[in-house]
C-alpha cells in the first residue's frame, strides 16, 4: 500500500499540492483549485508521488497536457494514463540557432568549405528537483563517416541561458585533405550531415542531466548561405520507446481551461451597455442577459460573467429580483420555493460565493478548525459505530458541535455582506406578495438560500470555500455531514415552526428532538429578521480588519542590525485590511508589521537581483521588503492582493528599481545612491475592489464568446418569436420554441436583433487580430519554434 499525493505543475514548477492519502492504491482526494497562470507554459502537469519519510518522495507517474490540448479536455471528466516520469519526460524548452556556410581558401590555394554553428540561446528549460538548472549544450556534426563533437560553457541556475557562442566544423574536404582512419574519402555528401544539439544540466559531482536534443540537417542551407531559427526541443529519439512501458495506473481529472483574448475596454461598450440594461427591461425574460441564460447549453457558463458584470454596476440585486419573479409564477406549493437549479438560484448561489467567502471565513473558519482538528467521534448511526463507541457520547459531542455552530451564525448577521441583505429583502417582499395567506414563506425565502445554499455546503466542504487547505478524511466528512444536515433543517424556519423535520433516518430524527424547542425557533426567526432588513446595520466591519491571505514564503532580512546576515529565511506571511505580517509560525506573536498605508509600491523583482525566481518587493516607507514565493502562481496571488489592499493610499509611487540596491549600487540603473528615483513606471490598472476583483472588459469577452459558440440558438429563438407573433392561435403540440420562455416576443425579438447586430460588430476585430496573431507568428520564430526535424 502506498502514501499518495498529487502536484499540479506548469511546465515543471509546482503550483499546488493535494493532502497525502495514506496506505492507498486507489486515492481519492477529491481536491479543487483554481488559478489564473501568470506567465506562459508548454505544459500543464500533473504528477502521482508516494510519500517517503526518510528518503526523497518517488515520483509513481505523471500526466501531461500540452496547451493546445487543453480545450479538448475542458469541462469533461477522463481517467488519463500515468507515464513514466524520467529525463525523456522532462524535456521542455526551445533552442536558438543559426547556420551559415563559408567558403575558405587553404594555405595550398584549394577551396572548402566550413560550416558555422551559432548557439545564441536557449529559453523555457526545465527546473530540476525545484530550482533552476546549470545548462551547458554539446554541438556535434554527424555523418556517415564522422562525429565531431564541441561543447558551450556552462550558464549557472537559469533556465533561459544566453550562450552567444560559435563553433566551426570543416564539411567539404579539399583534395589534399587526409585522415588516419578506415574513412578516406576526398569530399562528403552534404545531403547526410546534421547537426544535433544536446542541452544537459551539470551535475557537479553527480551524473549530467539530459534536457533535451534537436537535430538539424546541414541541407537546410542548400538555397540559403544562411538560417536562424528557434526550434522545440526534443525527447531523444522523440521519446520513442520499442519496450512497453509497465501500468502505472491513471488518474482522474475534471479540467476546466479558458483562453481570453481582451480587446481595448472601447469595443465592449455596446455589449455592456446592452447587458446593464437587462434588470430594466419590462418583461425581464426579454432582456439581454436573460436570453443569454437561456441559449447557453450550461446555464453555469452564462451565471459567472453575468454576476460578476452586474455586481460590478450595482445591477445584480434588480435583476435578481426581476428573475425570482418570473420563477415564483410557476411555483405553486410555498414549501418548495426556490428549489430548483433557475437562473435565478444559480445567480444567487455565485454571488454568495463571490461576496460571502470573508463571511464564512469569520462564522465558521475557527469551529471547523477545531472539528478537523480533533478526533472526536459523532457517529450516531447504529449501523456506522464502530467497535468501543458509545453511542450516548457521540450524540453528545455532535450537539456541542451543532449548538456551537448555531449560535455562531445566528450571531453573525453584522457581517453579512450588504449585497446579500438586499437581495434576501427583495426575496422576503416578493414571496409574500406571491403566497400572502402564508405566514412562512417569508422566512423559508430567505433560509433556502442562507442556510441550505450557503452555510449547509461551507460545512460538509469546508475546502472548496477556502475554509480548510485539504479535502477533510473519512470520519470528519461524515462529522460534517451530520452536522450540515442539522443545520439546514435548524434554518428551515417552517420545519421547525411546524414541528415535523425533513429526516428520513430514524437516528437523526431522534436526536432533531433535542433542537425543537421554542428558543431555536426564535433565534432563527430573529437572524433572518436581520439579515433581511433594509435598516442600516452599524457595522463591525469598521473595527474588524479583513483577513485577506497568508502562506508561507521567503523573506530577505532587512539587516536592520549591522551585524545581521542578509540571507534569506521562511516565515509565515497573513495579509489583512490594515496591515502585512510576517511570524517565525503561524499563530505565533508578529516579527515585523507594515501597515497598509504605508505601502508605496508592490512590484515584481527582477531574476538577476539575488538569482531566484518568483520575486516582488514591498516597498514602504522604511527598506524594501524582498519577498520569494513558492511559485508564480503564489507570487502573482501576492502582488495582486497586495497592490488592491494599498491601491488608495496616498504618496503611492509612480516609479519603482526593477532590481536590488546591493553593495552600493543599483543593479537595475547603476546608480549609487539609495534614494535614486526608480528607472521604471510602476504597474497601473489595478482593479477597484479589495474582495472582490472583477475585469468588465474580460467578463465581457467571456459573454461575448457564449453568445457566438450559441448562435444557432439564437436564431432559433429568433424565428420562435417571429412564429409566435404571427400565429396566435393555440398551441398544439411541442416544438422547437417552447423550451424558451418568451412572454413578449416583440420585445424579445428586437432584443435579439440587437445582441445579432453587436456580436457581428464585435466579430470584425477579433478576426482581425486572429489573422494578425497567425501572420505575425512566423514558423520558426521564438512565439511558433519548429518542431523536430525540418529540411
Amino acid at each position: 500500500m502506498r502514501d499518495c499525493f498529487c502536484t499540479i505543475n506548469l511546465d515543471q514548477e509546482e503550483v499546488y499540492r493535494t493532502q497525502v492519502v495514506e496506505k492507498s492504491l486507489s486515492p481519492f482526494f477529491s481536491e479543487e483549485f483554481y488559478f489564473e497562470i501568470p506567465r506562459s507554459f508548454q505544459y500543464l502537469s500533473f504528477y502521482v508521488y508516494d510519500k517517503n519519510v526518510l528518503q526523497r518522495d518517488l515520483r509513481i507517474g505523471k500526466v501531461a497536457i500540452k496547451k493546445e490540448d487543453l480545450c479538448n479536455h475542458s469541462g469533461k471528466e477522463t481517467w488519463f494514463s500515468l507515464h513514466p516520469v524520467d529525463s525523456n519526460s522532462e524535456v521542455q524548452g526551445k533552442v536558438h540557432l543559426e547556420l551559415k556556410l563559408n567558403e575558405l581558401i587553404t594555405e595550398n590555394g584549394t577551396v572548402c568549405q566550413q560550416l558555422v554553428v551559432h548557439i545564441k540561446a536557449c529559453h523555457g528549460l526545465p527546473l530540476i528537483n525545484g530550482q533552476s538548472c546549470d545548462p551547458y549544450a554539446t554541438v556535434s556534426l554527424v555523418g556517415p563517416s564522422r562525429n565531431d563533437q564541441k561543447k558551450t560553457k556552462v550558464k549557472k541556475k537559469t533556465s533561459n541561458p544566453q550562450f552567444n557562442e560559435i563553433f566551426y566544423f570543416e564539411v567539404t574536404r579539399s583534395s589534399s585533405y587526409t585522415r588516419k582512419s578506415q574513412f578516406q574519402v576526398e569530399e562528403e555528401d552534404i545531403e547526410k550531415l546534421e547537426i544535433r544539439i544536446d542541452l544537459w544540466n551539470n551535475g557537479n559531482l553527480v551524473q549530467d542531466v539530459f534536457l533535451g536534443e534537436i537535430k538539424v540537417p546541414v541541407s537546410v542551407l542548400r538555397n540559403d548561405s544562411s538560417h536562424q531559427a528557434w526550434y522545440l526541443l526534443q525527447p531523444r529519439d522523440n521519446g520513442n520507446k520499442s519496450s512497453k512501458t509497465d501500468d502505472l495506473g491513471s488518474l482522474r481529472l475534471n479540467i476546466c481551461y479558458t483562453e481570453d483574448y481582451v480587446l481595448p475596454s472601447e469595443y465592449y461598450s455596446p455589449l455592456k451597455t446592452l447587458l446593464l440594461k437587462s434588470p430594466d427591461v419590462q418583461p425581464v425574460s426579454a432582456s439581454a442577459a436573460y436570453i443569454l441564460g437561456e441559449i447557453c447549453r450550461d446555464k453555469n457558463d452564462a451565471v459567472l460573467p453575468l454576476v460578476r458584470l452586474l455586481l460590478h454596476h450595482d445591477k445584480l440585486v434588480p435583476f435578481v429580483t426581476a428573475v425570482a419573479e418570473l420563477d415564483l409564477k410557476d411555483t405553486q406549493d410555498a414549501n418548495t420555493i426556490f428549489r430548483g437549479n433557475s437562473l435565478a438560484t444559480r445567480c444567487l448561489d455565485e454571488m454568495m460565493k463571490i461576496v460571502g467567502g470573508h463571511y464564512l471565513k469569520v462564522t465558521l473558519k475557527s469551529i471547523l478548525d477545531e472539528i478537523c482538528e480533533s478526533s472526536k467521534s459523532c457517529e450516531i448511526d447504529p449501523i456506522k459505530l464502530k467497535e468501543g463507541d458509545n453511542v450516548e457520547n457521540n450524540k453528545e459531542n455532535l450537539r456541542y458541535y451543532v449548538d456551537k455552530l448555531f449560535n455562531t451564525i445566528i450571531k453573525s448577521s453584522m457581517s453579512c455582506p450588504t449585497v446579500m441583505c438586499d437581495i434576501f429583502y427583495s426575496l422576503r417582499q416578493i414571496a409574500t406578495q406571491r403566497f400572502p395567506n402564508d405566514p412562512h414563506v417569508q422566512y423559508s425565502a430567505v433560509s433556502s438560500f442562507v442556510f441550505l445554499r450557503f452555510f449547509a455546503v461551507a460545512v460538509v466542504s469546508p475546502h472548496t470555500f477556502h475554509l480548510r487547505p485539504h479535502h477533510p478524511d473519512a470520519q470528519t466528512i461524515r462529522t460534517l455531514t451530520l452536522i450540515s444536515k442539522t443545520i439546514q433543517t435548524l434554518g428551515s424556519w417552517g420545519s421547525l415552526s411546524k414541528s415535523k423535520s425533513s429526516f428520513k433516518e430514524t437516528f437523526m430524527y431522534e436526536f432533531f428532538k433535542m433542537f425543537q424547542e421554542e428558543g431555536y425557533i426564535t433565534a432563527v426567526k430573529k437572524f433572518l429578521d436581520e439579515i433581511s432588513s433594509t435598516e442600516t446595520k452599524v457595522s463591525s466591519g469598521t473595527s474588524e480588519p479583513v483577513h485577506l491571505k497568508e502562506g508561507e514564503m521567503f523573506k530577505r532580512a532587512q539587516g536592520r542590525t549591522r551585524i545581521g546576515k542578509k540571507n534569506f529565511k521562511k516565515r509565515w506571511f497573513c495579509l489583512t485590511s490594515r496591515e502585512l505580517t510576517y511570524h517565525k509560525q503561524p499563530g505565533k506573536d508578529a516579527i515585523y508589521t507594515i501597515p497598509v498605508r504605508n505601502i508605496l509600491a508592490v512590484e515584481k523583482l527582477e531574476e538577476s537581483s539575488f538569482n531566484k525566481k518568483n520575486m516582488f518587493q514591498v516597498i514602504h516607507t522604511e527598506k524594501p521588503l524582498y519577498v520569494q514565493a513558492n511559485n508564480c502562481v503564489e507570487a502573482n496571488e501576492w502582488i495582486d492582493v497586495l497592490c488592491r489592499v494599498s491601491r488608495c493610499n496616498q504618496n503611492r509611487l509612480s516609479s519603482f528599481h526593477p532590481s536590488a540596491y546591493l553593495n552600493g549600487i543599483w543593479l537595475c540603473c547603476q546608480e549609487t545612491s539609495e534614494n535614486t528615483p526608480g528607472c521604471k513606471p510602476c504597474t497601473a490598472g489595478v482593479p477597484a475592489d479589495i474582495q472582490i476583483d472583477i475585469d468588465e472588459d474580460r467578463e465581457t469577452e467571456r459573454i461575448y464568446s457564449l453568445f457566438t459558440l450559441s448562435l444557432l440558438k439564437l436564431q432559433k429563438m429568433e424565428e420562435a418569436c417571429g412564429t409566435i407573433a404571427v400565429y396566435q392561435g393555440p398551441q398544439k403540440e411541442p416544438d422547437d420554441y417552447s423550451n424558451f420562455v418568451i412572454e413578449d416576443s416583440v420585445t424579445t425579438f428586437k432584443t435579439i436583433q440587437q445582441i445579432k447586430s453587436i456580436i457581428e460588430k464585435l466579430d470584425e476585430p477579433h478576426e482581425k487580430y486572429r489573422k494578425k496573431r497567425s501572420s505575425s507568428a512566423k514558423y520558426g520564430s521564438k512565439e511558433n519554434p519548429i518542431i523536430g526535424k525540418t529540411s
